[in-house]
Formats: structure tokens, C-alpha cells, sequence
């Protein structure tokens, strides 16, 4: 079968399309047809190198795919043949809080992802995903959504009425959205583009900030809501952080998921202390959260936002194009 595969070096160059022996499954394992795999800003960092010793040797990059089960194992009972199914990011992170065995599950790093043409997985690794959603879409679920999900829904408590600042429009921050509309909020996003901004508008945001033109972000925030932001869902990390301190409101919560602009850096613990601020890191989620998830977006009849769909044998093009900044969105490969 074709996969994709880390070797030889690190970069976009480093993803490389082999071939492996035809998959073999057991008891409780599922063997699954591949139909699209989508990439977060993560598989950018794996493919650099980011994760050191964290990676697989050669790996089988991207955590987030989906397809349909062609067959199953003895004891299979979660899943059946013909069923679509999307894998969990973590498939040892079933339900409950993360342990520290926990990432050394996570597809497209630890163990092998989902970049290939079929993968084998256990049963208690997948999930079913809603009906009104194509495989395209369900493969920007795993990661991305769930992540917002487990930001807002589980861990942030985001409640009618609240305000929520989302940063930039990739994945993350346009669930961030479309779930904290869900959840009856008001949000306030930013961006290098106004035209992005207009576009995020269409699915809800209530006012849009471009931060070229207004580096210091933090003070219309504090002018659009009197006392600053309930939620920020977090993505820029080090560079950003301080600002977002500012931008919230005593007692808020910021949920850190992500290091766009670096892992390294100042901050000043002064203020997380003096406004009371909750700081939360959000490592994806577990696979009852990506159920839980799941019929809400069932329910609302949510469609993710796909910025552009990849034929497989152009998976690097892919990697380039999220490289670029240009999204607005999933990026999404179609296997």
C-alpha cells in the first residue's frame, strides 16, 4: 500500500510517498480504507523536527483522517463494516483527565498517523462521525475540533452571554468560533486580514480586529467589552501571551493550545496573579469529548470549514500551502 512517510531529514522535503506491506489485523483491531486526512499546524512542527525523540522513527505523519471500515477483527463490537469513522488523536486517551502515558498515543508522532491508504486501529480508537458530514469533513475533527471542544465546552465552561477573542482564522480558531456560537457567546477575533476577517463575519464573529493595522489588540478588546474578554482561546504562545493577559477580564480563562509565534519567551506572572487569571493548557482531548462533540455538531447540522481539498499524491503541495499562512481554515487531503 502507498503512505507517506518522515525520512531523511527534517522539512516538507522529509515527507516522502513509500510503500509498506499490506496491513494485518487481529482481535480487536479494525482495518480502515482511508478517504481523507486533514493537517494542523503540528504536522508542520513533526515534519521539522519539532518533536525530537517524541517522533517515531520514519513515522507515518498527520493524527487527523478519516474512512470506512472494511473489516474487523474477532471482539470487534464499537464499530461494523461499512461504518465511517474518523481515528482520536490520542488512542490511549479514552475518557477521564490525560495521563502521562497519554501522548505516547498520539497519531502522526508517537505511533504512526493517518497519511496512507489504510491504517489499522483498535476498536476503541475511532469513532463514528455525524451523517450530514462528507469524509473530507469529518477528517478535520480529530484535532482541531476537538481541541476547541475541549477549550470551550469541557474545560472553559463557556456560558450564553460570555465574550470569547479567537486568534487567526486556521482551524482551531474557526471551531473556536462555530462552538462558542454554538454555545450562545459573543466573539471577537483576530487577524492579519481584513478580508478574512469579512469572511469569518459570515459565520458569526461579532467584531473582527486586524492586528497589522492594530498591534496593540488588546485595547479595542478591553473598548468592545468594558472589562475585557471572558474566554481566549490562546494560539500564539509565546508572543502573544502577554497580550492576551491583558486582553481578559479579571477571573477569565486562557486556554493555551497552541506556539505559532515560538515556545520561548517572557511573561510576566504578575498578572496572572494580580487579575486572577485561569492559564490552561489544552492538549487535544479524549474520545468521550470527540463523542460529546460530535452530536452537537450533529445536532446543529455544523459544517467545518475547508479551505482546500489536495489530491494524495500532492501531500507535500499541502504542507507548502499551510506553511504559506494563506489558509483560511482546513487544509485537507484527499486520499
Amino acid at each position: 500500500m502507498k503512505v507517506y512517510e518522515i525520512r531523511d531529514g527534517q522539512g516538507i522535503d522529509a515527507v516522502r510517498l513509500g510503500e509498506r506491506p499490506d496491513l494485518q489485523y487481529g482481535p480487536g483491531q479494525v482495518l480502515i480504507r482511508v478517504k481523507a486526512v486533514s493537517l494542523n499546524f503540528r504536522d508542520l512542527t513533526v515534519a521539522r523536527g519539532g518533536y525530537g525523540k517524541g517522533t517515531k522513527q520514519n513515522v507515518i505523519p498527520c493524527s487527523d483522517g478519516a474512512g470506512e471500515v472494511i473489516a474487523v477483527g474477532s471482539g470487534v463490537t464499537r464499530v461494523a463494516v461499512g461504518n465511517r469513522v474518523a481515528g482520536i488523536f490520542m488512542q490511549g486517551w479514552l475518557a477521564g483527565k490525560p495521563s502521562e502515558a497519554s501522548p505516547q498515543s498520539a497519531m502522526g508522532g508517537a505511533i504512526d498517523g493517518m497519511l496512507a491508504e489504510y491504517v489499522v486501529l483498535n476498536q476503541d480508537g475511532v469513532v463514528k462521525f455525524p451523517d450530514h458530514l462528507s469524509y473530507e469533513e469529518a477528517a478535520t475533527l480529530p484535532c482541531a475540533a476537538v481541541t476547541a471542544w475541549n477549550a470551550l465546552a469541557v474545560s472553559g465552561r463557556v456560558r450564553p452571554g460570555e465574550a470569547v477573542l479567537t486568534q487567526g482564522t486556521g482551524g482551531v480558531s474557526l471551531f473556536a468560533l462555530q462552538f462558542s456560537k454554538l454555545l450562545g457567546a459573543r466573539v471577537i477575533g483576530t487577524s492579519s486580514s481584513d478580508d478574512k476577517l469579512a469572511r469569518a463575519a459570515a459565520l458569526g464573529l461579532n467584531d473582527g480586529i486586524n492586528y497589522k493595522t492594530t498591534p496593540d489588540w488588546e485595547k479595542p478588546i478591553r473598548q468592545l467589552t468594558g472589562i475585557g474578554v471572558d474566554h481566549i482561546v490562546e494560539v500564539g504562545g509565546a508572543g502573544t501571551l502577554e497580550k492576551s493577559m491583558k486582553a481578559v477580564r479579571y477571573g477569565g480563562t486562557i486556554s493555551l493550545i497552541g506556539v505559532l509565534t515560538g515556545g520561548t519567551g517572557e511573561v510576566n506572572p504578575r498578572l496572572i496573579l494580580m487579575k486572577t487569571i485561569r492559564v490552561q493548557g489544552i492538549y487535544v482531548g479524549s474520545r468521550e469529548m470527540f463523542e460529546n462533540m460530535n452530536r452537537a455538531i450533529s445536532l446543529n447540522k455544523l459544517r467545518p470549514v475547508i479551505d482546500r481539498v489536495f489530491p494524495f499524491e500532492e501531500a507535500p503541495a499541502a504542507y507548502h500551502h499551510m506553511e504559506s499562512g494563506a489558509h483560511f481554515g482546513k487544509i485537507v487531503i484527499a486520499v
